[in-house]
């Protein structure tokens, strides 16, 4: 961990038996196993009903060539994201077939074409049974929005720049998102049936390892601490109080108060609030200022009071079932709103924003009409965003800025690289964060290529918040 999250930023290394080298395989190695899995499978069932066979009935044929094009489409979808190149997988390649790596553009084309497969075969299909995603049976009209809306997440994650990010077709994500899902898409974690949450289970393990650093988090501060830490040099910051007027940090003018406001319990929402906390605040309450007991040293940028305690559950629920946000229906709006401020649209945009922002005790950005105006709130604005040259104080952000930060808000730790994709498209990352990964030294090694490369020249620069 420590690895990626220094400060400045290091390399990947892709020596061989270099420090993170499991970590920089394992993604890698599952997504390509997965993914050809997959195409075996459709390969398979798609000879099976051309020699007359069937699964059943048209209908449930239907739902697992769907099934198996989606699961193709998500595999390859998450190489092109993180990898430089990747193995375009397709059906009807042979057992003993190797292809060739690709460039992240080719395979992300690969995993659209794949997602279009699986929504042609979606219509019409038979419902897909609750096993099949350890959640609840989907039916066709429902699968089709699953499958929208992830085809909408890749076609907008994949850029690694904010040019390219600005060249992705947001009339297409629009299309997408508009008819993607309405309500969150939901997998159970359930350990005795194999699906399990093991990164989302370990931020209750030990006090800090959900601290959140207030880089980002701290655009929410309206009492101007934010801007004291800013204007501190990097290695000599300390924490600060937050007083947010956002209903998903706790309330208080002292630490005492907000802890007393979010209890001593790891249990995280609903459960771990005090008893006075409504069930209403209590369930978008996603941040805990934790006992001062619980305090352990850390880098002192990354020192802060707050920790995301919104999935603790899990850990708490281990031997049990636990619902875990897989794809929240945030996410899906956020990405149309986006799609609808790079066209002009802030009208749109912004009654999409307004979903969860109103909900959280902010100003509304309805009435809003223009891309560069600051957002209502005056003196207790959200978020206040870092100000250039210097980057030492805030102002009010943008409609932009109020979409990032809802997106922000309500995907953390829902999915897969969230902050990562959307952070290095719009310009946000810390300097000098490498871009993408290489193609790990194992599958070079196997594919008998010994120019174990490194993608560590692709870095980002000095970004929107001059982090």
């Amino acid at each position: 961990m420590g690895s990626r999250a220094a400060i400045p930023r290091g390399p990947i290394s892709n020596a061989l038996g270099n420090s993170t080298q499991s970590e920089n395989f394992r993604d890698f190695d599952f997504f390509t196993r997965n993914g050809r899995s997959a195409a075996n499978l459709i390969g398979g069932m798609q000879g099976y009903i051309k020699a007359g066979g069937s699964t059943g009935t048209v209908q449930t044929d239907r739902r697992a060539l769907s099934f198996g094009y989606y699961n193709l489409g998500y595999a390859l979808g998450y190489l092109a994201m993180i990898y430089d190149s990747a193995a375009v997988l397709a059906p009807g390649l042979a057992a003993d077939e190797i292809p060739p790596l690709s460039a992240s553009t080719a395979v992300m084309n690969a995993a659209i074409q794949m997602l279009d497969s699986a929504e042609l075969y979606g219509s019409n299909m038979a419902t897909i049974p609750s096993e099949w995603v350890s959640g609840t049976a989907i039916p066709s009209a429902r699968w089709i929005q699953v499958i929208r809306s992830h085809r909408a997440r890749f076609r907008a994650g994949v850029a690694r720049t904010p040019t390219q990010r600005a060249a992705v077709d947001w009339t297409k994500v629009i299309a997408d998102a508009n008819n993607g899902i309405t309500s969150d898409f939901i997998i159970n974690f359930n350990n005795a049936a194999g699906w399990a949450a093991g990164w989302r289970a370990q931020f209750a393990v030990e006090a800090t390892w959900a601290q959140m650093t207030p880089f980002v988090l701290g655009m929410a501060d309206t009492a101007r601490a934010y801007d004291a830490w800013l204007a501190t040099p990097l290695t000599s910051r300390t924490p600060f109080l937050m007083r947010t007027p956002d209903l998903r940090f706790p309330s208080g003018e002292s630490r005492a108060a907000q802890q007393a406001f979010t209890g001593a319990s790891r249990a995280g929402p609903p459960a771990g609030c005090a008893t006075t906390v409504t069930a209403a605040r209590c369930a978008i309450l996603y941040f805990r200022n934790r006992p001062a007991g619980d305090d352990s040293p850390a880098e002192p940028w990354g020192n802060w009071f707050y920790d995301n305690w919104r999935f603790w559950d899990v850990r708490a629920s281990l031997t049990a079932i636990s619902p875990i946000v897989e794809m929240s229906v945030t996410e899906n709006d956020m990405l149309a709103a986006e799609g609808h401020i790079r066209a002009g649209n802030v009208a749109a945009a912004a009654t999409l924003i307004d979903k969860t922002r109103v909900r959280s005790g902010l100003a509304p950005v309805t009435g809003m009409t223009s891309l560069t105006a600051e957002v209502p709130g005056g003196n207790a604005c959200v978020p206040r965003v870092p100000q250039g040259p210097t980057f030492t104080s805030t102002a009010c952000g943008t409609i932009f800025e109020a979409l990032k930060w809802e997106k922000r808000m309500e995907t953390s730790f829902t999915g897969y690289g969230q902050w990562f994709f959307d952070s290095r498209g719009w310009g946000d990352l810390v300097r000098n964060t490498v871009l993408e990964w290489p193609v790990p030294w194992q599958e070079l090694s196997a594919r008998l290529n010994l120019n174990f490369y490194t993608t560590s020249n692709s870095r980002a620069a000095v970004g929107t918040y001059g982090f």
